[in-house]
This record gives structure tokens, C-alpha cells and sequence, in this order.
């Protein structure tokens, strides 16, 4: 096929590698620099001790880093996801997070894919560990939050990340806009109700964070209601880091650069019509009044027991490793354990070997 025409936008394929070429220059040149900025707020980054902490108020020993981890670690520079991509207690600008990788993990989307392969077995390891210790009555589970603009990937980290994870120890759910039913509760009503079971693995795309985000975005509530918000969801949070639930919070940071171009792929593949909303190009109209929320909500709910993670998110491949690592690397600290048998194991054997 030749060039498209003079003044004529390429399609498909074409306008697809074109943007993502353009992105891909622009956005790695600044990566590093921004990523500097954050090394010194991120050092000695907080970490809430698991539900209940090992020993007498004692994390786990740490680990030895992945192979993948350790291959981009250069001098002082992060250790492990929780350090790179949590939020410090002073949070720094808003405009000082990157949307394009950082000093840690792969640096290509084959090195991506190879480390999700090992990501993904050890996932699988913990997550039945989990689920085997909440059958037997620990009431320890992982609650994980996806938050971010239109087309930032939740969807896509759910599927690619957890795509190891048995469903029986998985607890999806999806907020939307409010129902009938849910305005006639409190905001938090229909959130309660999709708390992950002990044992389970639960993920919320979106989450109460959209009722200081959307409606103070639209004027949908005057600001003394949504003010409050803050306040309940910490003690929401809270709460379930007492009932044993590990809240893994995480913001999937794009650049609107980079969703413009999410957008135009989904009018150049028609197998992608059905994701596409006209509304969405409405609310690019709102994007500095909702990074100016985002901004409060990293500020005023990043908890010792629940903080914020803010995820580079322009690479999907690069996205999708940083939070899969991040549930790896919670889940460490939990250091879930298969619980001994409460019957007698040999007194067993022999019943079957009788048959």
C-alpha cells in the first residue's frame, strides 16, 4: 500500500505506530529526569506491617530482588516497586510524577513479558497460600484499587495481571455510575458490599475515590459534602486494615498525549467501536480540574495502612509489570502459609489404605 495522500490522516496500523513512535520520543527523554526528582521523597518509604505483622511487631525478613529488579538497579536508586512507585508522606507536585517508566524493571516490553512469566508463577504461589489460609480462618486478604483517567488501563491490568490467579480466590468488581438504589445510601454502601472475603484477592476498578473525584469535577455535590469524604474514607480504610484487608491503592497516570492516541486506536479498529464512548472526548474538556482532584486524593487519603502508588502508565507493558509487582511484592509481606492439617494425617492414611 502507498503513503496516504497530503493533509490525509494515516489509518489503522499505520496511524497506530505513527502516535505511538512520536509518544515513545517524547516520553523516555523525560522519564529519568522526572524519576530523579522523587529518589530522595522516596527513601525510607513506610510500609504498614501486614495483618497480623510477623512475630513480635516485626515485618518479614526481606527477600533478594527478582533478577529483572536487580538488572536496573544503579546506585542509590529504588529497590523494589513499593519504594518506586509509593507515594512519600510529603507528597511532592503533582506535576512532578512521571507517565513513562522509572528506575526499576524492565526497559523493553520483551523484558516486560519475560518478567511477567515469573511474576506470574510466584503470583500464583501466593494467591493459593492465601486462599488455603482463609478456608482455615485467617482472616487476611488484598484488596486492590484501580483508579485513573478514561482509557488508563484498568481493564488491562486486570486481565493481564491477574490472568494467573485462580477465579476462586478472585473478587472483581466495577463501579459505575451510581444507581437509584446506591443514592439513596450512603456513598460507601455499595463498596462495603464488594469487600474481598477472607483469603481472596479482591480488585475494584474504581472505587470510593470516584465521589471526590467525578462529583467535584461536575459540581454534582456542593464542596461541604465532598469535603467530608476524605475523612471517611480514611476511617473506611481503616477499618478494613483491621479486619485483616490490605488495601493496595493505585493510580494509573497517563499523559493526554497519551489518551488522545487510546482514543483515535479505537475509531481506527472498528473490533474496537464497542469500547469507544463519546463522552470521553467530553471529559478531556475536565482534565486539570480532575488532575487537580487526583492531586487532593494523594494528598489527603495516602495512609500509612492504605498509601497511594502511582503507576507510570503511558507503556502498558510497563504498567501492567509495575502493578503486578506491587501484588507480588504485598503479598510477600503478608507471607501467607498453607495451614497444618487438623486431623490426624496418619490415622487417614490407614482408614484409605483399609478400603
Amino acid at each position: 500500500m502507498g503513503s496516504s495522500k497530503a493533509g490525509e490522516r494515516p489509518s489503522g496500523k499505520a496511524a497506530k505506530k505513527s502516535r505511538k513512535e512520536s509518544a515513545k520520543k517524547s516520553g523516555r527523554k523525560s522519564a529519568k529526569k522526572d524519576s530523579a526528582k522523587k529518589d530522595s521523597a522516596n527513601k525510607a518509604v513506610a510500609v504498614a506491617p501486614p495483618f497480623p505483622a510477623t512475630g513480635p511487631g516485626r515485618l518479614p525478613a526481606p527477600k533478594p530482588a527478582p533478577g529483572h529488579l536487580q538488572e536496573r538497579r544503579t546506585g542509590a536508586g529504588p529497590s523494589s516497586a513499593t519504594e518506586a512507585f509509593r507515594v512519600p508522606r510529603l507528597v511532592p507536585p503533582f506535576s512532578s510524577w512521571s507517565t513513562v517508566g522509572a528506575d526499576i524493571g524492565p526497559e523493553s516490553e520483551k523484558q516486560a513479558e519475560k518478567a511477567m512469566e515469573d511474576i506470574s508463577e510466584r503470583l500464583a504461589q501466593l494467591q493459593e497460600r492465601l486462599y488455603a489460609q482463609g478456608q482455615a480462618g485467617d482472616r487476611r486478604r488484598v484488596l486492590v484499587i484501580l483508579q485513573g483517567m478514561d482509557t488508563s488501563g484498568k481493564d488491562g491490568v486486570t486481565r493481564h495481571v491477574l490472568d494467573a490467579v485462580n477465579p476462586l480466590g478472585l473478587h472483581l468488581a466495577s463501579f459505575k455510575k451510581p444507581t437509584a438504589e446506591e443514592l439513596a445510601h450512603d456513598f460507601l454502601w455499595r463498596i462495603e458490599k464488594q469487600v474481598p472475603e477472607p483469603g481472596v484477592i479482591g480488585v475494584f476498578n474504581r472505587s470510593q475515590y470516584e465521589d471526590v473525584l467525578v462529583v467535584r469535577v461536575h459540581e454534582l455535590v456542593p464542596p461541604a459534602v465532598w469535603g467530608k469524604r476524605f475523612a471517611q474514607i480514611n476511617a473506611f480504610e481503616r477499618r478494613l486494615y483491621r479486619q485483616g484487608v490490605t488495601v493496595l491503592k493505585c493510580f494509573l497516570h497517563i499523559s493526554p498525549e497519551t489518551q488522545k492516541e487510546r482514543l483515535l486506536a479505537r475509531l481506527d479498529d472498528p473490533e474496537k467501536y464497542w469500547k469507544y464512548n463519546p463522552g470521553d472526548v467530553d471529559e478531556r474538556a475536565y482534565w486539570d480540574a480532575y488532575q487537580a482532584a487526583y492531586a487532593d486524593v494523594l494528598r489527603r487519603c495516602n495512609t500509612l495502612v492504605a498509601p497511594w502508588h502511582v503507576i507510570p502508565s503511558d507503556e502498558k507493558w510497563y504498567r501492567n509489570w509495575a502493578v503486578a509487582q506491587l501484588l507480588v511484592e504485598t503479598l510477600e509481606r503478608i507471607d501467607p502459609q498453607f495451614p497444618p492439617a487438623d486431623f490426624d494425617v496418619e490415622a487417614e492414611r490407614a482408614r484409605l489404605e483399609q478400603l
